[in-house]
């Protein structure tokens, strides 16, 4: 499918993966939406201004706007300004996400609830926002970004001793992830009769954000990743409509592999 001239709004897309895949997907001719909270520098570098410019400065098509993909409101105001200013929602990359690594017994009530608000509520909400215009038009596709923590138990990502054990994969974040992978085929399922794809993917390596850097500077990161193989997993995703990839829960590299990227 071309992407020339489409529109796409991806979340989560001030910084990191999120990021990359709107410079990607603009590089192909997408008007990106850059969606997320960050609208001014906060703790973290990048804001979604920063990311349109950059877009921008390309000679290419970008428009910021500031979400909060807790909240139904928020989300559907950036689908209203969306349509009013671009006429359409052809692909929805579902990235924003947030993670806790609390012991589960240590895990507040109120980070369990962020985790899933952020990482599966948004993802539904959004999804529920862009479909009926998906529908009319007979044509979308729905990326839905996940995690090895979907199926790990245990991981050594953050690992500063080598000798360490491996650490339990936070039971939010674990769960949320698993969740989005069977939204996704099960939306995918009754989406396929309106032409429109619904995937997820994730990395088949740890990625190497600034998320991660800030929050454990003292990690060893040498086996991470930069996002490039996961950002063209995405894109490759998004020009997908039902006849060809849908339903599918894969990594990176099974899709670079398979398809030949």
């Amino acid at each position: 499918m071309d992407l020339e001239g489409k529109v796409a709004i991806v979340t989560g897309a001030s910084r990191g993966i999120g990021k990359g895949v709107a410079v990607a997907l603009a590089k192909q001719g997408v008007h990106v939406v850059v969606a997320a909270r960050s609208e001014q520098q906060r703790r973290l570098p990048g804001t979604i201004v920063e990311t349109a410019d950059e877009i921008k400065a390309m000679g290419l098509s970008a428009l910021p706007v500031r979400c909060d993909v807790r909240d139904e409101e928020s989300i559907e105001e950036t689908v209203s300004k969306t349509m009013e200013a671009l006429g359409r929602v052809d692909i929805l990359i579902n990235n924003a996400a947030v993670g806790t690594y609390d012991p589960f017994l240590e895990l507040p009530v109120k980070l369990w609830d962020l985790v899933i608000a952020v990482n599966l509520r948004g993802p539904f909400l959004f999804s529920r926002a862009v479909l009926p215009s998906m529908i009319d038009q007979g044509w979308g596709s729905i990326v839905n970004l996940s995690s090895l923590g979907a199926d790990q138990l245990t991981s050594t990502a953050f690992a500063t001793d080598p000798e360490a054990p491996p650490t339990i994969v936070g039971q939010a974040y674990g769960v949320s992830k698993s969740a989005l992978e069977r939204l996704s085929r099960g939306l995918a399922a009754e989406m396929g009769r309106h032409n429109i794809a619904v995937n997820a993917v994730k990395p088949s390596r740890p990625v190497l954000t600034e998320g991660f850097q800030f929050q454990r500077p003292d990690a060893d990161y040498s086996l991470w990743v930069t996002p490039e193989s996961l950002v063209k997993a995405v894109v490759f995703l998004a020009r997908q409509d039902a006849s060809g990839v849908t339903g599918a829960v894969t990594t990176d590299q099974e899709l670079i592999l398979a398809h030949g990227l």
